[in-house]
């Protein structure tokens, strides 16, 4: 392993701990404001992190199929899980709820079918998980990503329709990135995708987790102590 791979492995290590970093941020936040969505985007921030670490302990040599089909599993989870953490910008309790449940059951969905499906070490090249899973697992991934995709990119049109913030257009470029994930790998150098999906995630969270959506719930607290 030359110079340059171990440089790329060892990135995606710390990119791994960035994350790690980024989800007890908002798990943080959840214990202190008992705010649901925090937990949503710790969550899908923890299956992000432990995506990349898949991918660096594959890029340094290690491939075994429990790897590949857990990393299937959260490719597709990833976007549905940090979704739920946008709900709240619909202000729409019945689509929130509607939605939840239709994300739970797709990602249950996914993970079974991730784990019950023979996968191939021939998905790896060059260290890259670079290949596709069976065609089965993407239509069913398919129905976790892509209404998480357009529930994110919804969310950040309203935001941006009520007040213009710099969080909408963090969410909106991090939505966009991850929903154009599978398009991203870069003439011979594939491992580009995992550096784009980093910094799609990176991007959403910065914006959903810094978006004002929580102020009505904080204000409605000393109302209801006065009453």
């Amino acid at each position: 392993m030359d110079a340059v791979q171990l440089l790329i492995g060892t990135s995606l290590f710390l990119l791994a701990g960035l994350l790690l970093f980024l989800a007890a941020r908002a798990f943080r936040q959840f214990v202190r404001e008992h705010v649901q969505p925090q937990l949503m985007w710790g969550a899908g921030v923890s299956l992000a992190a432990a995506a990349v670490l898949i991918e660096g302990v594959v890029y340094f040599g290690v491939v075994t199929i429990p790897l590949l089909q857990a990393y299937v599993f959260f490719s597709a989870a990833i976007v549905g899980v940090l979704s739920l953490g946008a709900t709240r910008i619909l202000k729409s309790p019945r689509i929130e709820r509607a939605y939840t449940a239709w994300t739970v059951a797709t990602c249950a969905l996914v993970a079974g079918l991730s784990f019950a499906t023979p996968l191939s070490t021939s998905m790896v090249s060059n260290g890259i998980i670079a290949g596709n899973p069976p065609l089965s697992l993407l239509i069913v991934s398919t129905l976790v990503t892509g209404p998480a995709t357009v529930l994110l990119l919804t969310a950040s049109y309203l935001s941006l329709k009520r007040h213009f913030r710099w969080q909408s257009v963090l969410m909106a470029s991090g939505a966009v990135i991850l929903g154009a994930g599978g398009t991203l790998y870069i003439a011979s150098f594939p491992v580009a995708l995992y550096y784009a999906e980093f910094l799609g995630i990176f991007l959403l969270f910065l914006g959903i987790v810094n978006m004002p959506t929580t102020a009505p719930v904080r204000a409605a607290v000393p109302t209801a102590k006065s009453a």
